[in-house]
């Protein structure tokens, strides 16, 4: 009997012992993200504070994190990546990183068109048309075709043809438009160039305020950002250049997504997809807005963003992400023929 009782001591200690560990494993969130905010720091806090999750996360560039988890396979420590723009979003995918995830706080808040079976968006950025004030007419540039038109020869800036925010615009034009139709804009768009594509697209809205070119592609946080700079010169140059909603007459302005996905070898998918979630609130969505200059995913969220409030309302295309997934590779494959490096 003594013996049986120790043995019975031995198993609820053991039990006990288990029990802990998995409880301290489920207070983990292993992150690699390659959004690289500062501000998103503050998410992280939240997150951990309303659940006691801890996040520990790794940043890198989205090629690198990439390669990491192709190379860390089934040991991989990671439960979530975190990238901007659907044609890295679309990579993951296509490695068959990511796992399905149903939820139904997700599919209740995300709208349809910006989530696939396996990501999901929780912010958006447009892809708008800047240019030059006393250097373009405004009837001039209303819609992106309107960038290939033989007026604007030698007065375009852009950045590489394979940067990923350039690829997802040219994989929605393909699917609106088809393949020869996205060809012979691309063509005409290349035309038009004033320089070689070089830099990001704070530089193509500096060159457009500097005379070095009359119209450029940028995003809009970049836009926002210097909006809100605290150097005077930034302010300036914004001061030089107007921005255009394309295409408000057709299928709206292209809007391009940050977001993330379980990965399928996750340690913590619960805690995975609580993370998620969290990232589908109003707390957080209102942070990407307000931290990043970035448009919540989820629709009613209420932002206190001033420099977006002066971008205006616009009508954004509701292209489904997964399309600009799948035209990715056929849009760099465009590119590559008609010579936008």
């Amino acid at each position: 009997m003594k013996t049986n009782a120790i043995f019975a001591t031995a198993l609820l200690g053991f039990s006990t012992l288990i029990g802990s560990a998995v409880r301290a494993e489920e207070q983990v969130l292993n992150l690699y993200s390659a959004r690289h905010y500062q501000t998103d720091e503050a998410l992280y806090k939240e997150f951990t504070h309303r659940t006691g999750i801890v996040i520990k996360r790794i940043e890198g560039k989205e090629d690198e994190l990439l390669e990491r988890l192709r190379n860390e396979g089934g040991n991989s420590p990671a439960d979530v990546f975190l990238t901007v723009d659907a044609a890295r979003l679309a990579a993951a995918h296509e490695l068959a990183l990511f796992a399905p995830v149903r939820s139904p706080i997700l599919e209740a808040r995300i709208p349809a068109h910006l989530r696939t079976s396996d990501w999901f968006a929780f912010s958006t950025r447009a892809r708008v048309i800047v240019y030059a004030k006393d250097a373009v007419r405004p009837d001039e540039i209303r819609t992106y075709n309107d960038l290939a038109k033989p007026s604007l020869r030698g007065k375009m800036c852009s950045r590489s043809g394979s940067h990923p925010y350039n690829l997802s615009l040219m994989a929605a034009i393909i699917a609106h438009h088809g393949e020869a139709a996205a060809e012979n804009w691309a063509k005409g768009v290349v035309a038009n160039f004033a320089r070689p594509p070089k830099g990001g697209d704070t530089d193509q809205i500096l060159a457009v305020a500097s005379g070095e070119c009359a119209v450029a592609l940028a995003n809009t946080y970049y836009l926002a950002r210097l909006m809100r700079s605290n150097k005077p010169e930034d302010r300036k140059a914004m001061e030089k250049i107007t921005v255009v909603w394309p295409d408000q007459a057709g299928y709206g302005t292209h809007i391009n997504v940050s977001g993330g996905g379980v990965l399928k070898t996750a340690p913590h998918k619960e805690a995975a997809i609580k993370f998620l979630e969290y990232l589908a609130s109003d707390q957080a969505q209102r942070h990407f807005a307000d931290g990043n200059n970035e448009w919540p995913a989820v629709v009613g969220v209420k932002i206190d963003n001033p420099a977006l409030s002066s971008l205006g309302k616009f009508k954004a295309d509701k292209l489904p992400v997964g399309s600009l997934a799948m035209y990715r590779t056929k849009a760099q494959m465009i590119f590559d023929r008609v010579g936008y490096r």
